[in-house]
């Protein structure tokens, strides 16, 4: 619980062309609270279980795509069995070559991988973009001529000096 108080303190008079004195402002004192006892909310702890630990973790996957619509073609294939993990994927670069990357990972010789690139004998089409017609030239305008230029009421010019 925090308890706060404020006074408002007079200002001094201002001494410029106009005299103003600050009115006298009654000072009230804070309220005084009874002592409030503070009692700390219980603690509970958190015990972070271990995941469980696979001494000899193993998985496949792979995926292949064929998008006739944005010309994508692409595939991978990976599998891991304790720490060895083989794999490799490719795709088509958008010079029509195709990219193909073998790759191995072992904790003795580190990541390696050997990159090719293959001419594709049927080369992919590109995606097609979709284009609108252009809109009918109508022979009445539907909205109204406007004037090119808005009538703006005329302000007098004032001069500001210091």
């Amino acid at each position: 619980m925090a308890i706060a108080s404020a006074v408002v303190l007079p200002a001094p008079a201002y001494h410029g062309p106009f005299t103003y004195a600050a009115p006298a402002v009654a000072k009230y004192a804070a309220p005084v609270y009874p002592a409030v006892a503070k009692v700390a909310a219980p603690v509970v702890a958190k015990v972070a279980v271990p995941e469980p630990y696979d001494p000899n973790p193993q998985y496949s996957f792979s995926y292949d795509i064929h998008d006739g619509s944005t010309g994508d073609v692409k595939s991978q294939h990976e599998t891991r069995n304790g720490d060895v993990v083989e794999g490799a994927y490719s795709l088509v670069e958008p010079d029509g070559t195709r990219r193909v990357v073998q790759y191995t990972a072992d904790p003795v010789h580190g990541f390696n991988a050997v990159v090719q690139r293959e001419p594709l004998a049927v080369k992919v089409a590109a995606p097609v973009a979709k284009v609108l017609a252009p809109a009918p030239v109508l022979a009445k305008p539907v909205f109204p001529a406007f004037p090119a230029v808005a009538k703006v009421p005329a302000f007098p010019a004032y001069a500001y000096h210091h």
